[in-house]
């Protein structure tokens, strides 16, 4: 037994000093091994959260959830109304140095509600470019509660 454990240990030692003189051998050369990466820079790009969904920005170091939509009071398509309505949805917001914010982001502008399509959170601008889907005359907001997605684009505040 003590015999199977000393090769065993040997054929390691062996296998790890190939690979120092691999990487040696590669430095000499001025070599640099390949490593594929992606770029997940999502700044100036919509990002889209289906409503409930939790995601980390490693790139912003933040993390975001589209918790809900608070009202929508859009004009249902196919319907003439008076007035366009708006849609408000209730995002939180958590940096790794700040404690959880929740934004409402709103379609329009309405200042006597303080809705704003915008908001800024820890450096960043962060705009609602959209809330899908829209309120039909056979779909209303509340059948449509819980299969909401929004897309919203984030982008570093100009100091």
């Amino acid at each position: 037994m003590y015999k199977n454990i000393i090769v065993g240990l040997s054929f390691i030692s062996l296998m790890n000093c190939n690979a120092q003189k691999e990487a040696k051998k590669q430095a000499a050369n001025n070599q640099t091994p390949v490593v594929n990466t992606i770029p997940t820079k999502n700044e100036g790009k919509i990002i889209y959260f289906n409503e409930g969904e939790n995601k980390f920005l490693p790139e912003f170091q933040m993390n975001v959830t589209f918790k809900n939509i608070a009202e929508d009071s859009r004009c249902p398509q196919g319907t003439q109304c008076v007035w366009a309505g708006v849609a408000v949805a209730n995002v939180e917001m958590m940096s790794t140095t700040s404690r959880p914010m929740t934004f409402q982001f709103s379609t329009t502008e309405v200042k006597g509600k303080d809705y704003h399509k915008t908001q800024s959170f820890n450096g960043y601008t962060i705009s609602l470019k959209e809330i899908t889907p829209h309120p039909t005359s056979e779909n209303s907001a509340k059948s449509l509660s819980g299969k909401y997605r929004i897309g919203i684009e984030i982008s570093k505040e100009n100091n």
